[in-house]
């Protein structure tokens, strides 16, 4: 009787793999710009350079003047001690500050003091770009 004699497949079929790759590279380019969550706010129209959100600390101010840092609502008391160990975890890149356009300017200043007597000096002012024509 003659023995057959298996030997090992040593080539892997990478087609599955690229296939499934491509597909959750898609599903992910489709669904990340959804993932955008945050405070509902309506943000004044200006022409700005455009900025990546997620570069640093967000503060956020809403319609109804209540502040939040990073999608958490903070108290006027507590807003220098959480923004600071916020901005210390980010890496001390920067806060954004986003206000709805109906809020005054005064409390929007009011919130700039803040950050600054906090010290943080580097600040920058999210806005909604203006639609080209």
């Amino acid at each position: 009787m003659k023995r057959t004699r298996y030997t090992s497949l040593s080539e892997i079929n990478v087609t599955n793999l690229v296939d499934v790759t491509l597909v959750l590279l898609i599903i992910f380019m489709i669904t990340a710009p959804l993932l955008q969550t945050g405070i509902e706010v309506e943000l004044p129209k200006t022409q700005a350079a455009r900025l990546n959100v997620r570069e640093g600390v967000v503060v956020s101010i809403s319609k109804d003047g209540s502040i939040f840092i990073d999608d958490i609502k903070v108290t006027r008391k507590n807003f220098a001690a959480t923004l600071l160990k916020n901005y210390e975890s980010a890496g001390q890149k920067s806060v954004l500050l986003r206000a709805d356009k109906s809020v005054s300017y005064g409390k929007v200043m009011d919130v700039m003091g803040q950050i600054k007597r906090a010290g943080i000096h580097n600040i920058g002012l999210v806005v909604e770009p203006l639609d080209e024509l």
